[in-house]
């Protein structure tokens, strides 16, 4: 069996590339000491946070001078995303904190206009500047997944160096290689089979085992655009048997209706489900753990297993919600959120996603104008960096018969659209609900989104009440009023009835990607069908290409991928027979 090592500094999702890795037959070392870097055969970084945080951690491991010296030595090397960063000379995110000092130039910020949200957080293409195995099989229409707020940009300097742009309001670049060394701004392990490719390639050439011949690689053109996400969201608690089932409310009501207290809607069993949905295409899955907490989430075991088995057979990005909060188990110990989301982390999830306690840090934000460093949202983005932390509103309408009534609050103007107040009122604000949608908190959503923002929210995940369970359409005035508020990406959720909802929205607002559940759950309309529906409507979305097919011993890929984005015949080429084993919860 091939052995690959794997650097774990302690922050991020490691276990999503073990994963990838793991799925293409190898077996896969954790590196824990300085030592076990010079002995390494291949050899890569996953990183994700703040470039400051990890140079530190790097230094404390004494892991900074065996690293430089693996790769001065030319030695198989693969850094992802901010492993690809720590080899410059240092970084505008920790101005004081110095990189690796490997390659020539600084990572900066983007320079890019508002229009834009940052982080770039979603599928993009890339524009190959020199052969490369990693590159065998690229087509038009291929993405891969990025996330992150800081770039680097072309140089003469790296021109040697530079493997691949991208582009994101400016051109930046997303990939370096030189001999055996190569570093890329993109997730392979969560961009898909076509990700999955390239780490098999990239494995294949470092033990000299070229792989087989493909396609040419597309040298000096573009695959993709930046594409907008379709995002599979499963509601996940436990049903009055205590099993773990997807459910979906109706404004927030989850029990069949009926006669006294009906049962917990059943919809499906998680894993089973969210594997469907990384078959059909969708961009990113989100486990919402709506289940009441009497104790910490650490103790919910069942759910930290769905976790674990669906980042071993799913390969986009997992985000996870539900109880992440400072918190007290039964017996009296204490839990941090940062150790509530390290768990999560830890189980298979990207990123995490925190509700009613962002309202609270909100709060006390706009109260007092000032940061503490201890609320959840600020501990988890210092550690694993802003990307990796949601937002989830639940804001409800509030109708108002003038400005004047709104008492300061941001308004909407409902004329143009069907919603109208019980006077037949045109405005309302919207106010952000905690604990469920049960309990107001006064607030509005522009004055919470501009805090957690702040705070260091990364992305908005913005779920109208009012529009829970009716598939008539995203809240249209809400998502476009945020998508104006902040710099960050907006996820719109809640109200999708059908495909045509999705272009509707994607037309009328520039959030950045769309959540649904029922309408998938209930088998009304396939992420497929959307995301034809959209490339109809000149939407730019990802494809889903090549599959994994797992054997007993290891995986293959099979490099088989429509000529073009999500066209009827491409579809209806793409009838290959998925078959991912995972165990179903």
């Amino acid at each position: 069996m091939v052995r690959v090592a794997l650097i774990d500094y302690g922050a991020g999702n490691v276990r999503s590339l073990k994963n990838a890795l793991i799925s293409l037959g190898l077996d896969v070392d954790e590196i824990l000491s300085p030592e076990e870097i010079s002995t390494a055969h291949v050899l890569l970084f996953p990183g994700v946070g703040s470039f400051g945080n990890c140079m530190e951690v790097l230094k404390a491991k004494g892991f900074v001078e065996p690293l430089r010296a693996y790769v001065r030595a030319d030695r198989p090397f693969l850094g992802i995303c901010l492993g690809m960063q720590t080899l410059f000379e240092g970084s505008d995110e920790s101005p004081g904190a110095e990189g690796l000092g490997l390659l020539p130039g600084r990572v900066g910020r983007f320079n890019i206009d508002k229009s834009l949200a940052v982080p770039q957080i979603g599928w993009n293409g890339i524009s190959p500047q020199q052969e490369s195995p990693l590159f065998n099989g690229l087509q038009s229409g291929d993405a891969l997944y990025f996330v992150h707020s800081f770039r680097v940009p072309p140089s003469a300097e790296l021109t040697p160096w530079t493997l691949c742009l991208s582009r994101y309001g400016e051109t930046y670049v997303s990939g370096v290689s030189r001999g055996r060394v190569s570093a890329v701004q993109f997730h392979p392990e969560k961009s898909g089979a076509i990700g999955l490719r390239m780490l098999k390639a990239f494995i294949s050439d470092a033990l000299g085992s070229p792989p087989p011949p493909q396609a040419p690689s597309m040298t000096g053109t573009f695959s993709t655009e930046y594409c907008k996400r379709v995002v599979a969201c499963l509601d996940v608690r436990a049903n009055d048997q205590g099993d773990l089932v997807v459910t979906k409310g109706d404004q927030y009501d989850v029990r069949e209706r009926g006669g006294g207290k009906g049962s917990v809607r059943n919809l499906g069993k998680p894993v089973a489900l969210a594997r469907r949905y990384y078959e059909e295409g969708a961009d990113e899955i989100t486990f919402l753990n709506i289940t009441g907490f009497r104790e910490c989430p650490l103790s919910d075991l069942p759910m930290l297993q769905v976790l674990r088995e669906a980042s071993s057979c799913i390969f986009v990005p997992l985000t996870v919600g539900g109880g992440i909060k400072d918190m007290v188990d039964q017996r009296g110990v204490k839990y941090s959120a940062l150790q509530v989301a390290d768990a999560y982390f830890r189980a298979g999830a990207d990123k995490i996603s925190i509700g009613s306690d962002a309202v609270d840090a909100a709060r006390h934000w706009i109260e007092t104008g000032k940061t503490t460093g201890s609320t959840s949202i600020e501990q988890i983005s210092f550690v694993y960096g802003k990307q990796a932390v949601v937002v989830s509103l639940d804001p409800r309408r509030v109708w108002v018969a003038d400005e004047a009534a709104a008492d300061g609050h941001a308004l909407a103007d409902q004329r143009g659209h069907e919603a109208r107040g019980p006077n037949g009122e045109t405005l309302c604000w919207y106010e952000c609900t905690v604990h469920g949608g049960r309990k107001g908190s006064g607030l509005d959503v522009v004055q919470v989104s501009r805090a957690v923002e702040r705070l260091g929210c990364g992305e908005l995940l913005v779920n109208c009440i009012d529009k829970d369970g009716q598939n008539n359409g995203f809240e249209l005035p809400l998502l476009q009023m945020l998508r104006e508020t902040v710099g960050i990406p907006v996820i719109a959720s809640s109200g999708a009835g059908n495909a045509t909802h999705f272009s509707e929205l994607f037309a009328a607002c520039s959030v950045e990607a769309a959540l649904a559940a029922s309408i998938f759950h209930r088998h009304q309309v396939t992420i497929t069908e959307v995301k034809r529906h959209l490339a109809e409507h000149d939407v730019p979305v990802r494809r889903a290409a090549a599959a994994v097919i797992a054997t007993s011993g290891q995986s293959r890929l099979l490099g088989v991928s429509p000529a073009r984005a999500f066209t009827l015949a491409a579809l209806a080429a793409a009838a290959l027979v998925v078959a991912v084993r995972c165990r179903a919860q």
